[in-house]
Parts: C-alpha cells; structure tokens; sequence
C-alpha cells in the first residue's frame, strides 16, 4: 500500500484481541522505531517492552482508561533529556520531538503489519518510571499499547473530521 493509504489506516485503538502478538512482529515494530530520525542524530529515545502481566497491570494503573489493560503489550516511550539536542538560538529541547517521530514510525509500521496502537499521553508519567525502574536520566512520555485491533477502522473518518488542505498549508506566509 503507498503511504497515504497506510496513514489513513492507521487509528487510535482502543479495543484488542485475546491475541498475543507475534515476536517478530515485535521486533519489526521497534526496528521502526529504532531508525526514526532524531535531530543531530543525538537518539535519545528508548523502548521499555512490558508483556508481563503483572507489570502491565502496574503500569496500567498509571492511566484512568480501563481499555488499556486489553492490550498485550504495552510500550513506555522514553525520552534522556541530558542526552537530547538543543537548539542554541533559543535552548529549545528537542526530545519530545524526538520521541514523537520514533513513536509515529512505531504506529505506523504496527498499522503495516494488520497491528493497532494508541498514543496515550495523559498518564502519571513519573509513577510508571518508578514502576518500570527508569533511571533518573530517562523519563516516560508516552505508553503504546500494541495489539491486534477487536475493531475495523472508518476509513471515511479523515476525510469528514479533518480540516481541508487548504485550511492547513499556508504559502510564503500565514
């Protein structure tokens, strides 16, 4: 499938399968996220797998949604702020960016393989790096649960909930 058709695939999942997903799937997930670029190519972003279901639940409970323990993997991604490129005009930080562009390779190469992922943002970020044991260099940003989808997406939703092409591209100037 080209690209556009594989973005349009990709959706929030928030309904999984008693499914375990394979390892090699597994892998090539986190190879795509290995191989996102990252500003300087400084690579401060890592993965903390967690399959167990004991630590799941651990780090589900750092979420309010109920969904998220469905999924049979969980992955914490995971910023090294000291290790990170700043920009030297203004100290901009450039790390949650970084995250951001490894954690969307990850979500689309799930999408590839017939996976579903969500972004969850709104966790107690500090608590799961406690329960994960995150040294105090790394910080949690973001969980991905991975699993196979209970439910197909609407492939009519990005043309009927998205702003037009014109209202988001501006040209030489706002």
């Amino acid at each position: 499938m080209n690209f556009i058709e594989l973005a349009k695939k990709r959706f929030s999942v928030r309904k999984y399968k008693n499914i375990p997903v394979e390892e090699e799937k597994l892998m090539q997930v986190l190879e795509a996220g290995r191989i996102a670029p990252s500003a300087a190519n400084y690579q401060p972003v890592h993965f903390v797998v967690v399959k167990d279901d004991a630590k799941k639940e651990e780090v589900c409970s750092t979420y309010s949604g109920k969904w998220l323990r469905e999924a049979p993997i969980i992955i914490v991604a995971c910023g090294d702020y000291g290790l990170s490129w700043r920009r030297p005009a203004d100290g901009k930080d450039h790390c949650d960016i970084d995250v951001a562009i490894a954690v969307d390779h990850i979500t689309l190469a799930a999408a590839e393989l017939g996976l579903g992922t969500c972004w969850v943002c709104n966790f107690d970020a500090e608590r799961c790096g406690e329960i994960i044991h995150l040294p105090d260099r790394l910080k949690a940003i973001a969980l991905i649960p991975l699993g196979y989808p209970a439910e197909e997406p609407d492939m009519n939703r990005h043309d009927e909930k998205r702003r037009a092409l014109e209202e988001a591209v501006h040209w030489n100037r706002f």
